[in-house]
């Protein structure tokens, strides 16, 4: 089978003839018709991501396709069902073996497309704003990097929790998407001033952190007494360091969030975040925004969006499969 795979250590991936794999005890075999990419599959490629497959492996984090298989003495979906799963690695490819436990059923109504599109991004922020910041109704949330693949669903599930939403997101084009999103108010990174913006507007209860570097420390110093920061990623490529006697002073908590890292360690955070997603997917209250679908051809092409920044919400790639 074809897969965008990294055979050793240090080489390039790239579209490669691999073995079809076979599922093992708790795993399905996948049929898979859709991977969405994440900003953690470049970290993978560089070495740098906080759960390092060995390699060889294939990259992609998560799918959905149909059920062809389970392994030996495996409950799970059945085969034909149509399903998503994150699987943290393998996605990139026509096939693949997945923990079945973690495999969700898709409704009718959602393609193959949109489920690649929903788990991790929806999943991130809807645990990060309701399980760990509490983020209540006419609260401030302040999003950064909004028109990403996370920050634009941070956008519409603070709107759905009730709060008042501040987008910043970079240039007119990437703010229009945002704006449609949901967000109340509109930052431009390029040319304006974070914290002075959020300081007229009386300054944020929440942030939500995908970017780090100089637009943390900004919205840092914007933040009300007691508000939460979320550490959700470091797109920027600037890892903050935080001034704790600020923290005292201003009674500020900040919180990381890995939302992978729950299914190791309390895993039904994760489930029960998805069962009310997928309900909201369900009443039409939540869609992806998917600005490009590629096919796994030009799986390299697919992550140079996400490298450039030229993407708004999701990259989805796909194969020849329904």
């Amino acid at each position: 089978m074809r897969a965008y795979a990294i055979p050793s250590a240090g080489t390039p991936p790239a579209l490669r003839e691999i073995a079809e794999p076979t599922p093992q005890a708790g795993e399905i075999g996948v049929a898979i018709a859709a991977c969405g990419l994440n900003f953690a599959d470049l970290l993978m490629i560089k070495g740098e991501y906080q759960e390092m497959p060995a390699p060889p492996f294939t990259l992609g984090m998560e799918v959905a396709g149909r059920v062809t298989s389970r392994g030996p003495d495996t409950d799970g979906p059945p085969v034909g069902a149509r399903v998503a799963v994150f699987g943290g690695h393998g996605g990139l490819a026509e096939q693949g073996c997945f923990p079945a436990e973690r495999a969700v059923l898709l409704p009718d109504a959602m393609s193959f497309t949109d489920a690649a599109a929903f788990q991790v991004a929806y999943g991130t922020s809807h645990v990060a704003l309701d399980h760990k910041a509490r983020l209540q109704p006419g609260e401030t949330l302040l999003v950064l990097g909004a028109a990403g693949g996370v920050g634009l669903t941070a956008v519409e599930i603070g709107k759905l929790m009730g709060a008042r939403v501040i987008a910043c997101a970079r240039g007119p084009d990437k703010l229009d998407v945002v704006r449609r999103a949901g967000a109340d108010h509109l930052i431009d990174a390029r040319s304006e001033d974070i914290r002075d913006v959020c300081k007229g507007l009386g300054g944020v209860d929440v942030v939500y952190d995908p970017v780090g570097g100089d637009q943390f420390k900004a919205a840092f110093r914007a933040c009300r007494p007691e508000a939460r920061i979320l550490t959700i990623g470091f797109a920027s490529g600037d890892v903050p360091q935080v001034p704790a006697n600020h923290l005292l002073v201003k009674n500020l908590s900040v919180m990381g969030l890995y939302w992978g890292g729950y299914l190791k360690f309390h895993p039904e955070v994760v489930t029960d975040s998805l069962r009310t997603l997928f309900d909201w997917y369900a009443e039409g209250r939540i869609r992806p925004h998917v600005s490009h679908v590629l096919p796994l051809e030009q799986a390299e092409e697919a992550l140079d969006l996400l490298r450039s920044r030229t993407s708004t919400g999701k990259v989805v790639v796909t194969t020849a499969q329904d």
